[in-house]
């Protein structure tokens, strides 16, 4: 059985060469046509002896995830896809053109555990977590999408699953990408996503990496987000926001909260007025999302004129508050949607 050196660095596919008798310095010329040249047989790389190739191919293999699915929003700004592992196991992976820059969202596990009302990811529960190697192939995949000349510019791990639950690996990935022979990323390009796992906060911030924290939040109170997010009946808000302020305070890095605008639940002027409070004086941005609708859940976006409100409320509370851009409605945007819809062979 071959082992796959997809997601390991250099200095770990030289170790696995040198194993098998391949001279150390073969691990770099390896890399590069992965990482940087985007190809994955033994038998295109060039530079290397037929008999080496022959060599490398018996003894390991560069597994990429198969694309099943895309699906591009009408404007031609979003592209999410469905990539399939060898497992069979498949996840999203969404690509956003933004004026600024290109972004993706990267899936960190295969479903969620998590339980939150409003999310397709959770429908079918977790599966397993990702590797670093397999979170990296959804970015070289989104690449591999751009024209030629543009590159990935910023990755949001806040697709499939629950990063925090999976963070070895999710530190891992971003290495990966930081690391100058396979994307020379900035850590600051990146934001990690957590419902609300404190111990994984404290961890992260423990990784001394400069990269920004995003909570999804959704609610004002203690009762609105029980109902909503079951992870906060183990770690309930004074708790989070405990360890929100203090990964602020270390690293410098402004907290972003998530704040999904759900008709009639949390959308409130009311509710304005708690999360105002509850953010006063911290190191903080709002971001409203209007609701990605989610049949299974009976839940429903709020209206343009209670989030138009809600955000005027904020920012007179002195708030720094922004309303996400909708991208990729019309290719059911939110997490686990695609997903969902080809596990139910609706492609």
């Amino acid at each position: 059985m071959t082992e796959n050196i997809y997601g390991l660095f250099a200095s770990e596919i030289g170790e696995n060469f040198v194993r098998i008798g391949v001279e150390k310095f073969r691990a770099s010329q390896v890399a590069d046509w992965m990482y940087k040249r985007g190809v994955y047989d033994f038998n295109q790389m060039s530079n290397l002896s037929a008999g080496l190739r022959t060599k490398l191919r018996g003894n390991f293999s560069i597994d990429f995830p198969e694309e099943q699915t895309a699906k591009q929003s009408a404007d031609g700004k979003t592209l999410k896809s469905l990539l399939r592992f060898d497992d069979g196991e498949a996840v999203e992976t969404v690509l956003m053109r933004q004026p600024y820059g290109n972004s993706v969202c990267v899936s960190s596990q295969v479903g969620c555990a998590m339980g939150c009302k409003f999310c397709a990811s959770t429908l079918a529960g977790l599966e397993r977590n990702l590797t670093g190697g397999e979170m990296l192939a959804q970015v070289q995949h989104a690449q591999k999408k751009l024209p030629e000349g543009q590159r990935v510019s910023s990755v949001v791990i806040m697709g499939g699953g629950e990063p925090l639950a999976n963070l070895d690996e999710v530190l891992r990935f971003m290495r990966l990408c930081h690391e100058p022979s396979i994307l020379d990323m900035g850590y600051r390009s990146f934001t990690v996503s957590t419902c609300g796992l404190v111990p994984g906060i404290r961890r992260l911030q423990e990784a001394g990496l400069p990269v920004t924290l995003s909570i999804s939040l959704h609610a004002p109170n203690d009762e609105i987000r029980s109902r909503l997010m079951p992870i906060n009946r183990k770690y309930p808000m004074a708790e989070l926001m405990g360890a929100a302020y203090e990964y602020a305070l270390v690293t410098k890095r402004r907290v972003t909260y998530e704040y999904a605008m759900i008709n009639n639940v949390n959308d409130s002027p009311e509710h304005a007025r708690e999360l105002a409070n509850l953010l006063r004086g911290k190191l903080a941005a709002v971001n409203l999302i209007p609701l990605n609708p989610v049949p299974e859940s009976g839940l429903e976006r709020s209206t343009p004129e209670r989030i138009e409100r809600f955000e005027e409320m904020l920012k007179v509370r002195r708030i720094t508050v922004t309303v996400r851009r909708e991208m990729g409605a019309d290719i059911d945007a939110a997490c686990g949607q695609l997903r969902n819809s080809h596990q139910k062979g609706g492609f």
